[in-house]
């Protein structure tokens, strides 16, 4: 078993480069694939189905945005550069979410002919939320002090976004031929990037060893019972196994989707970075 360093302040995991390496990393992954994914969900807004989708979208958005925003905060405390910078200033290849979360909803761009998958919103969505719950469960038992005390409070709010996209893929799935047949293609979409979502990166194993989460191989074992639970369920037939991700976005490696979504989300930062925002 893994002895757990009990690390209760950013001074103190400054004191061990290493673990302050590990650490960063770790929390850049978690930070990054909320943030990219909430900037997807905005996205939705003044397109989503009914008026109750914009407003839900919106508000788990805020959410997530806000859950990015605590992550980097902590990351601003362990010297890792300010909070907004981290957002809005990095470049691509320094981001370090799943490529998942960067895929767009659909054809077109947001301001300009969007054609966007509600099934694949929904899929991407619900799917992601079972592994973030896991991965939430797992860092509630981190050895850095603050992480599992934030991932607790993260993990209450993300209760109820679970279970909104959880809902809408049972309706989907128990709707008509039509809807059905959508769901299971945009399933099949999200599958051919599901495998991104586990790696831990270049630190895996310094992250494992010092006790600050469970492993890339752990996290999808538990994420595949999920899963399953959730096909059985609502009547789905369970894809199979998931490919190795070509590109690794634990280890800076992203598509242009990601170069856009950066571009668009630090446009207004970048004209006064120095500016109180």
């Amino acid at each position: 078993m893994t002895e757990l360093i009990w690390t209760e302040t950013a001074e103190e995991a400054k004191r061990s480069p290493e673990y302050a390496r590990a650490l960063q990393e770790l929390l850049l992954q978690i930070a990054d694939d909320d943030y990219i994914l909430a900037y997807r969900g905005s996205e939705w807004l003044g397109l989503a189905p009914h008026i109750e989708e914009d407003v839900a979208f919106s508000s788990m958005a805020q959410d997530m945005m806000g859950h990015a925003a605590m992550l980097y905060g902590m990351l601003e405390e362990l010297g890792a550069g300010k909070a907004d910078d981290l957002a809005h200033l990095r470049s691509p290849e320094a981001f370090r979410n799943a490529i998942l979360a960067e895929r767009p909803n659909g054809p077109g761009e947001y301001a300009d002919e969007p054609h966007y998958d509600w099934s694949y919103a929904i899929a991407r969505c619900c799917l992601y939320g079972l592994f973030k719950d896991i991965r939430l469960e797992a860092l509630r038992r981190s050895s850095y002090v603050p992480l599992a005390q934030t991932a607790s409070k993260m993990q209450r709010e993300h209760h109820y976004h679970i279970r909104y996209w959880r809902s809408w893929f049972m309706r989907l799935a128990d709707s008509t031929d039509e809807a059905r047949l959508r769901l299971n293609a945009a399933v099949a979409q999200v599958w051919s990037d599901v495998g991104s979502l586990f790696p831990l990166g270049s630190e895996e194993e310094a992250i494992v060893r010092f006790g600050l989460s469970i492993g890339g191989d752990e996290l999808a074992r538990r994420w595949k019972t999920a899963a399953q639970s959730l096909f059985e369920a609502s009547g789905l037939v369970w894809p199979g196994d998931w490919a190795i991700p070509v590109r690794n976005g634990r280890d800076g490696q992203h598509t242009d989707d990601l170069a856009q979504a950066v571009a668009t989300l630090s446009e207004v930062y970048r004209i006064d970075p120095a500016a109180g925002w």
